[in-house]
């Protein structure tokens, strides 16, 4: 699973900067605060979906 934490994790830092990116150019001016929040919870569901279905499930023989 180490991948899958990898993987999150850099999903999170894309999603910052592309934050930061809108808010330095001002796009964000314009967006409600509530719709903000609305895509970044939409943002980190989707990361976390991505990052589960990407992982290898382990299978163990006993």
């Amino acid at each position: 699973m180490r991948f899958v934490n990898a993987y999150l994790i850099g999903y999170f830092i894309l999603v910052l900067g592309a934050v930061a990116a809108l808010w330095y150019g001002g796009a964000l001016r314009h967006i409600s605060a509530t719709w903000i929040v609305i895509g970044l919870v939409i943002a980190v569901g989707l990361g976390i979906m991505l990052s589960v279905s990407s992982g290898k499930p382990e299978i163990t023989r006993e």
